[in-house]
Formats: structure tokens, C-alpha cells, sequence
């Protein structure tokens, strides 16, 4: 896909980027809209392979393996990004656990890992970006230099929320719990970040295709929550990526605090 510039001159970091999933893609979009990118993930192997992949297309990307449920780890990875480029512009928190277990089963264990990764790093990444945005004098109006580009003159937080945040499924109380959290956490974060002129939005997808859903979830599940879209077919990462491109770009200036549904299910 080619890009036109809207991210040009910006650093990104996006988190749980090695790979086929929304946050692979979301790197791949931001480096072809002009951005700097550093790419994280928990599994190192993958996120170098996927660097690799990545330069041999693009300048400007970088990697650093982390666990957001660590966070020594987190704050590295922020470090990271200002001792390589200097600055820090973009945050895609997208890092997410998932499973399905029905509440009646579910362990103490299951229900605290997919909050602690979905949520709880969601929280620790956001805290480490606002204290960046903070110390490094971001101010202003986050109004987009009036032009549609450079995503603002303050730092953007793009959170990967889901559907389930609001609508019922069974067997996924812990993640739906998890990713209703991160939609309040966005909106509270959003009113808080404003006064230092950043952004802070997140997606909500309803089925977005990729190899460690089919890991997890059953041939039954899916085919199941595939019919319930309009469209008759599951999302590609990368079109929710662009959805997190515009919120990344100065096309969204006067959008913070806002949960955006991608989906096509019915209502």
C-alpha cells in the first residue's frame, strides 16, 4: 500500500508488533506514511525476524523485545525510543491476551494473566508515554499543524479496545472485562492528557484475522462470530491499521477520549 506522508517525521513505537496481526500491521502502514518505528514484542526471535522483514522495505525501523507485564521492561522500552530517535511521538498500545474459558471454570490464574497483559500493560505503556510527552514539553492544541498531517503538535496514544468491551460473549468475561477497562482507561487518560496536548483514542475491532486468533479460538467460534458480520467475512489487520493510521494523523486533531468501533457486525 503505498502511503502519502501523514506520519512523516514522526516516531511510533507499537507494542505486540512482531508478526501477522494488527500490530504488524499497523508498523508496516506507519513506516509506508513516513514514520519512524520502533517495534516491540514479548517473543524476541519473532520480533527481530520481523524486523528484518521489515528493513529490507523500509529506513527508520527498529526493535526492542518487552513485556509490558514487567515494568522494568516497560520503561526500557521507552528509553529505547529516546536514545535511538530523540523523541517520541506515537504510542499503539496493542498489546492483548485472549482465551476462552466459561467465568464457572475460569481460574484465578486465567482471569489475572489476560488482565494483567491486556489491561494492566495497557496502563503501564500509557503511564510511560504521558511521562515522555510531560518531560519532553509537549503543549499546544494537538490541532494537526491545520493541515491533515504530522499527527498533531502534541504526542498521540492509539489503545487496542475490542467489541467485546461492550457487547456479550460467552466464554471471554476476562477479556471483555480487560478491554472494557482499557476504553475507560482511554477516556480517563484522554481528559488527563489534554492539558499537555495529547491525544488519546482506541479501536475497537470486532474480528480481525490473524494467525494467533486461530491459535486460540475454535474452527466453531469463528466461523460463528464470521457469519455475524454484515460483510460475511472477518477483517484484515491491516484495515483496522488504517483506522489506527487516521487516529495516528493530524486527521483526527479533535478527536481524544474516543472509543472507534471497527466492524462491520450488525447491530
Amino acid at each position: 500500500m503505498s502511503g502519502h506522508g501523514l506520519l512523516a517525521g514522526r516516531t511510533a513505537v507499537v507494542t505486540a508488533a512482531a508478526g501477522a496481526g494488527i500490530g504488524g500491521a499497523t508498523a508496516r502502514r506507519f513506516l509506508e506514511e513516513g514514520a519512524r518505528v520502533l517495534i516491540s514484542d514479548a517473543h524476541e526471535p519473532r520480533l527481530k525476524a520481523y524486523e528484518a522483514e521489515l528493513a529490507r522495505e523500509f529506513d527508520g525501523v527498529s526493535a526492542h523485545a518487552c513485556d509490558v507485564t514487567d515494568e522494568a521492561q516497560v520503561q526500557a522500552l521507552f528509553g529505547a525510543v529516546l536514545r535511538l530517535h530523540g523523541r517520541l511521538d506515537i504510542v499503539v498500545n496493542n498489546a492483548g491476551l485472549g482465551g476462552t474459558s466459561d467465568l464457572v471454570d475460569m481460574s484465578d490464574e486465567q482471569w489475572s494473566k489476560v488482565l494483567d497483559v491486556t489491561l494492566n500493560g495497557t496502563f503501564r505503556c500509557t503511564r510511560a508515554a504521558l511521562r515522555a510527552f510531560r518531560d519532553a514539553g509537549h503543549g499546544g492544541r494537538g490541532d494537526g499543524q491545520g493541515d491533515g498531517h504530522g499527527g498533531g503538535h502534541g504526542g498521540v496514544i492509539v489503545n487496542n479496545a475490542s467489541v467485546v468491551g461492550w457487547r456479550a460473549q460467552a466464554g471471554q468475561a476476562h477479556y471483555a472485562a480487560a478491554k472494557a477497562g482499557v476504553m475507560a482507561l482511554t477516556r480517563c487518560a484522554a481528559m488527563e492528557a489534554a492539558k499537555f496536548g495529547v491525544r488519546v483514542n482506541a479501536v475497537s475491532p470486532s474480528l480481525a484475522m490473524h494467525p494467533h486468533l486461530v491459535k486460540v479460538t475454535t474452527p466453531e467460534l469463528l466461523e460463528e462470530l464470521t457469519a455475524r458480520e454484515a460483510f460475511g467475512r472477518y477483517a484484515e489487520p491491516w484495515e483496522v491499521a488504517n483506522v489506527i493510521v487516521f487516529l495516528a494523523s493530524g486527521y483526527s486533531s479533535y478527536l481524544t477520549g474516543e472509543a472507534v468501533s471497527v466492524s462491520s457486525q450488525h447491530a
